[in-house]
């Protein structure tokens, strides 16, 4: 068990469906996640975070919120109670 404070981590993959300017989307969205204070990491296929939990939580709403009416988008999230920290 982790001596440290509570962490999650999250797998994102934000997949704009449907847009004339997709990479700008993700773009938006990396820039979102970058801005979120969350340990990240790009991916070829999706971007890694790490923080607290109430933190990555957040970032998910603020993603659906800020792209929700400008593009039709899946965003595929796993996440875990595991850190990596054992």
């Amino acid at each position: 068990m982790c001596a440290v404070e509570k962490m999650t981590s999250g797998q994102f993959s934000f997949i704009p469906i449907g847009s004339g300017d997709y990479m700008q989307e993700i773009r938006q969205v990396l820039e979102i996640i970058e801005k979120s204070g969350l340990e990240n990491e790009v991916g070829l296929l999706s971007t890694t975070v790490k923080g607290k939990p109430e933190k990555v939580l957040k970032l998910i709403s603020e993603i659906y919120e800020a792209m929700d009416g400008r593009c039709d988008f899946t965003l595929d999230v796993k996440l875990s109670n595991l850190c990596g920290c054992k």
